[in-house]
């Protein structure tokens, strides 16, 4: 997806945010929510993210995300779209599997070989089992677009998480977790 990285200039961003900035300040997880479609939310944990993207992937990214110089950082923006591709749990855990054969042990590297070594390991395991939905550019830059509008406008962010969550724990959303 060339070109992606230039998109309302959206910057990465170590660790979670609670809501994007004007240059879309999140996280590479948070980006991924808002480019399958979803609600922004923060994303603190990969437990936080909706069922149909992989945790062993997410948990990948969100280690790279958050260890990287913020040039770096930059370069996992075309792994946005890709992380929503959770599969059955015989080929998640192949998955995790493969990730730790190839990144378990990259803490006795120095961070910059790390995050080589992860971007090789996030490439191979997306290439196991199911791939994520294309989202054609133009969906991913009106969704982009959206995300950035609600955080200019700080009154709707404040009274639109907190009935979200609270209809979230009571389970009358009304929609299911995953419609990518």
């Amino acid at each position: 997806m060339e070109g992606f990285d230039h998109i309302l200039n959206w910057k990465l961003r170590a660790g979670s945010h609670p809501f994007p900035g004007k240059d879309g300040g999140t996280c590479i997880n948070e980006a991924a929510l808002v480019a399958a479609g979803f609600t922004y939310r923060p994303i603190r944990s990969v437990l936080d993210m909706p069922s149909c993207f992989s945790r062993p992937i997410c948990s990948l990214a969100m280690s790279l995300n958050d260890e990287a110089s913020d040039a770096d950082r930059q370069r996992l923006m075309p792994f946005v779209t890709r992380l929503a591709c959770a599969d059955s749990p015989a080929v998640e855990r192949r998955r995790a599997a493969y990730i730790d054969a190839q990144f378990g042990f990259s803490g006795l590297y120095p961070l910059k070989t790390r995050f080589e070594m992860g971007l090789k390991a996030l490439e191979g395991a997306l290439a196991i089992g199911r791939r994520a939905d294309a989202v054609e550019l133009g969906e991913m830059r009106d969704r982009m677009e959206a995300a950035l509008a609600l955080s200019e406008k700080p009154s709707q962010q404040k009274t639109g998480l907190l009935p979200a969550k609270l209809k979230s724990w009571s389970g009358a959303t009304g929609k299911p977790e995953c419609v990518v």
